[in-house]
């Protein structure tokens, strides 16, 4: 895939720059270079028919032409300096966002050009092409382009819904996204080299947390990992082996790996545990990337039991779009924490991947993937994206929160938070500018695997398996660890934003609460059958019996309108007979 040079203030005109920062090579026109035959070349001309019209009488003949010959060559080589001639032009620097790329002018010396000046024949010099360049540069629209000056509505007025809510994104066609994808890796400031640690036998000392999925570092293991350098050699789960998936917790079956390391340019990637989420189709995905990217579900044996039953999985494991991944020997006893494996660690089972984009379990896509990647990475020339929180952008707010509302041990939570005032976190304020968020909102995330970006995603596993599974929590003390040490930092984006390409739905024992809880539908039974005969009683009789005629009691005494003058009495009196209720 290409991307997009700097165009000119003219729409849709580009300058002399290749896509994704990549230097066209510029056609010039082809000089030929000639001079003017002299007096002495002529002469030299007549010397030589003389000789080759008496060499054959002279046994010396072929060596004196030898002589003459090469007497000629060198004078052609070093004489004429002053001549007519005309150097070769060469294009000079070019520069894309900012960033030079070399001058080739360089590669030619000094007694190049003079060679090249002084040819008595005819030259076509055509300057090699410039090398690609090793990294991304990005790229910006153009002045004219609707996505350029797109600026975001104010926030619709209804007092009925004060909750959080999508907001527009200006995507470019799906056509565009995809055309724009760059052809060669970002830049990744001083780390180069990224490795990662396998313990056979496993060392469990430490000071505490750690795991056997994850290994059990110690607090200098974790300082020096923060200490970023060209090359480095970190935890990032997997610990128990060099292949990550093989008989190192959070197994699959060999057919799984090798599919996955099949998949080279973009994967989404979701995963469901504990039966806790269904299953979801993504919506509005075009058909180069239901050929090109590649889309993995994780479950559980349980899950994949529901799958079967109810979603038809077979052999062929496919759900929709979704491959589904069948994980055995689950490292942890909890379903949450054990999503954070293909959440934080996709770079590491996908290893010939470029780009990802997570999900969680309770999110449908409805946006395509490639134009989610071009406005929130390419387009921002970011390799980690991830939305803010749409509340809370604190640490100590996001921990009581999640007190408050039970998400974890209450201890443990404070704990963390305490270790990590002590190592110099502060309340978030104005001071941390450019950085506008503390708190992330977790269920998205978007990235290019690249060293830098693949490291602070093994840091951050480190702390959720080191300290509590709420990654919130531990989410800003690794970014600016990093940060420290380098130029590099996240992208984060708005809350509202993110709600514009998944949608949330209820999880699975939500959905099943809420089915229960609505009110049973009225069904239409038959009609009952039909009452018996009436039975005269005493309290159905008429207070006045004369002549075996019974008379009715006075009915109620009408008033206002419903009065009729002279009607009272006169009025015959009937035997009240309950009727049997109509079919």
């Amino acid at each position: 895939m290409t991307g997009l040079g700097v165009r000119s203030s003219s729409y849709g005109s580009l300058d002399k720059t290749g896509l994704n920062g990549v230097v066209l090579p510029i056609q010039t026109a082809t000089t030929t270079i000639r001079t003017k035959p002299s007096k002495m070349h002529k002469e030299r001309e007549g010397v030589v028919h003389w000789i080759c019209k008496f060499a054959g009488r002279k046994k010396v003949g072929m060596l004196l032409l030898f002589l003459i010959s090469a007497v000629v060559f060198l004078r052609v080589l070093f004489v004429g300096k002053g001549e007519d001639g005309q150097e070769v032009q060469v294009p000079p620097s070019l520069h894309f966002n900012g960033s030079s790329v070399v001058n080739h002018s360089s590669m030619f010396n000094e007694e190049q050009n003079i060679n090249i000046r002084n040819i008595s024949f005819n030259v076509v010099f055509s300057p090699p092409p410039p090398p690609p360049p090793m990294h991304f540069l990005g790229y910006t629209l153009p002045q004219g382009h609707p996505c350029h000056t797109f600026t975001l509505p104010p926030p619709p007025a209804d007092r009925k819904r004060t909750g959080p809510r999508p907001c527009p994104v200006c995507y470019l066609p799906v056509e565009e996204a995809i055309a724009l994808m760059p052809s060669a890796p970002s830049f990744s400031p001083v780390l180069k080299n990224l490795t990662y640690i396998y313990e056979e036998p496993l060392n469990r000392d430490t000071e505490f947390g750690g795991s056997d999925f994850g290994g059990y570092p110690t607090l200098k293991h974790r300082n020096d990992s923060f200490d970023i350098k060209e090359t480095m050699n970190v935890h990032c789960g997997f610990v128990k082996g060099p292949q990550p998936g093989r008989n190192t917790g959070f197994d699959m079956n060999e057919a799984d790996l090798l599919e996955m390391k099949q998949c080279r340019g973009v994967v989404v990637a979701s995963a469901v545990f504990d039966a806790f989420d269904d299953v979801k189709a993504p919506q509005n995905i075009s058909k180069y990337s239901e050929e090109t990217v590649c889309f993995y579900m994780f479950v559980d044996e349980e899950t994949e039991s529901i799958l079967k039953r109810e979603r038809g999985l077979n052999d062929t494991k496919k759900v929709g779009i979704w491959r589904v991944v069948v994980v055995h020997n689950l490292p942890y006893s909890d379903g949450r924490r054990n999503g954070k494996v293909p959440k934080l660690l996709v770079h590491r089972m996908f290893p010939n991947a470029r780009y990802s984009l997570w999900i969680d379990g309770k999110l449908e896509l409805v946006v395509d993937p490639y134009q989610i990647l071009e406005r929130f990475l390419w387009r921002k020339n970011a390799t980690f994206a991830i939305s803010k929180h749409y509340r809370r952008f604190d640490v100590f707010v996001e921990a009581e929160a999640n007190k408050a509302a039970g998400k974890y041990d209450n201890a443990s939570i404070d704990f963390q938070v305490d270790f990590y005032k002590n190592e110099g976190l502060t309340p978030y304020s104005v001071a941390k500018f450019p950085i506008t968020s503390d708190v992330p909102e977790g269920c998205v995330i978007l990235r290019e695997h690249v060293p830098i970006s693949n490291l602070f995603t093994c840091l951050w596993f480190n702390e959720v398996d080191r300290f509590t599974s709420r990654d919130q929590i531990s989410f800003s003390t690794v970014r600016d660890k990093i940060a420290a040490k380098t130029n590099w930092t996240v992208s984060m984006f708005l809350d509202c934003e993110r709600r514009n390409f998944v949608i949330q739905r209820y999880h699975r024992a939500e959905q099943e609460r809420f089915a229960r809880q609505k009110p049973p539908v009225p069904s239409f039974s038959p009609p009952p059958p039909s009452l018996p005969t009436p039975v005269l009683i005493s309290s159905d009789l008429p207070r006045k019996v004369s002549s075996g005629r019974a008379g009715r009691t006075s009915p109620p005494r009408r008033r206002g309108r419903d009065r009729r003058s002279g009607a009272r009495g006169h009025r015959k009196a009937n035997l009240p007979v309950r009727l049997p209720d109509s079919a």
